[in-house]
């Protein structure tokens, strides 16, 4: 049997169409399920829950496809497809997750993702706009400093002309 990534899974088990277990189901390697199992389920390969497949209680395995219903959480390690037939009424915990369309899901999801702290990540925004006010405050002081330089130089030219002004017309006045 071939699963979407194309890599052979081995059945170790196999709960046929109209079959019933009533109580907890454990496989050490991959399952398919077709029949109803009234218990937890927990799968060390690949479980395969058919369309006609159908798990009142938590399940947990390396990976699933889903076709029928589960009620009930689930912990899947690695990836889980729920396909266009599945019906699952519980929280999932994977690191991969694929809904077809026309499955139904209704619970929470956890990625197995770590979200940043959003406090810190608004302490660090915070931190980062103080130091652009900053940034922009000490560019604001360099060029007024700046402005009052140039100031400074055009007063000390106006001042020397002044003089030189002075000292031709004494000059002059001195000559007639």
């Amino acid at each position: 049997m071939l699963d979407k990534k194309n890599t052979e899974v081995k059945l170790t088990a196999l709960i046929g169409n109209g079959v019933s277990l009533d109580g907890d189901f454990t496989a050490q390697g991959s399952a398919r399920i077709d029949g109803c199992v009234d218990g937890n389920v927990t799968v060390g390969g690949t479980l395969i829950v058919g369309a006609t497949g159908a798990i009142n209680g938590n399940v947990t395995a390396a990976a699933a496809v889903v076709g029928g219903g589960i009620l009930g959480n689930l912990e899947i390690t690695d990836r889980i497809e729920l396909t266009g037939t599945a019906k699952v009424l519980g929280d999932i915990t994977t690191s991969v997750i694929v809904i077809d369309e026309n499955a139904i899901f209704q619970g929470r999801c956890n990625m197995h993702q770590t979200v940043p702290d959003r406090q810190a990540k608004s302490k660090s925004a915070r931190a980062v706009k103080e130091s652009k006010k900053s940034a922009k405050a000490a560019l604001a002081e360099a060029l007024k400093e700046l402005q009052e330089a140039e100031n400074k130089e055009l007063q000390e030219r106006s001042a020397v002309q002044a003089r030189n002004a002075a000292q031709e017309d004494a000059a002059k006045n001195s000559a007639n």
